[in-house]
């Protein structure tokens, strides 16, 4: 798995990998670094939504996206969407707000900029998936961790799983209070779905507003190697995705 990220590449081989397996691609918005995008393959299973790329300085979360894609993970029994990079001049320029300067990912009640309010707006129109997978990094991080919105049933099983499969990379975040919050245990924290801050609602808790039951935003130590912080949201991502998949016909 390579260890660098290089923009102007990355959105023609996701398009090329993802018409290979069946998605259609629906253009949100165009920004100057090339198109906001959604790629979509329908299916009788439950929907489930994955994103990255909102923060440009955060490539591990594309770049898993293209790697799960050119290995045929995206089983046909589930309904897919996917967006693989939220934030285009961001991941063009490698830092984390756009190229006006705004952190998308706290624009999704205010919608200052024109990539959160066309994406929003396409939000709006669908129907709310049953998952969502949102794949970031923290370069403050001392491990993995991640946080949970639940609607539903209350599983810790499922965070066991979760923080095994990515064991192989990386620990659970140790600390006793993780990204300003007190996790629930080690590298999970259990938030409720409501934003930390009144007008700054992140995507995650947009999407919890619309309705999706579960969520799950995936968080790597930005300062570990790029094809581990990669390879460890695979992981997640198959770890998670396992549990809420419909068996497969025998």
């Amino acid at each position: 798995m390579q260890d660098t990220f290089h923009w102007p590449d990355f959105l023609p081989a996701f398009r090329r990998v993802a018409e290979d397996a069946g998605f259609s691609e629906t253009i949100l918005a165009e920004t100057e670094a090339g198109p906001l995008a959604v790629w979509r393959r329908p299916s009788v299973g439950p929907r489930i939504y994955l994103s990255a790329g909102i923060h440009g300085d955060e490539p591990a979360g594309p770049m898993a996206l293209l790697e799960l894609m050119i290995v045929g993970f995206f089983a046909p029994e589930i309904d897919w969407v996917v967006c693989p990079a939220l934030n285009p001049t961001g991941l063009a320029k490698g830092r984390r707000e756009n190229a006006a300067g705004i952190d998308l990912n706290r624009d999704y009640w205010q919608r200052s900029s024109v990539e959160v309010t066309a994406h929003a707006a396409w939000l709006e129109a669908s129907d709310p998936p049953a998952m969502f997978l949102s794949l970031h990094e923290d370069w403050e991080a001392n491990g993995f961790y991640f946080y949970e919105i639940n609607l539903g049933v209350d599983e810790p099983c499922r965070a066991d799983e979760l923080l095994e499969a990515v064991r192989p990379w990386f620990l659970p975040d140790p600390g006793h209070e993780i990204d300003g919050h007190s996790p629930r245990g080690p590298g999970w924290i259990f938030h409720a779905a409501e934003a930390d801050l009144p007008e700054g609602w992140p995507e995650a808790i947009f999407i919890a507003k619309l309705g999706c039951p579960l969520s799950f935003t995936f968080e790597t130590p930005s300062h570990a190697s790029l094809a581990s912080r990669v390879a460890a949201h695979c992981a997640a991502i198959r770890a998670i995705v396992a549990r809420a998949s419909p068996p497969r016909a025998k």
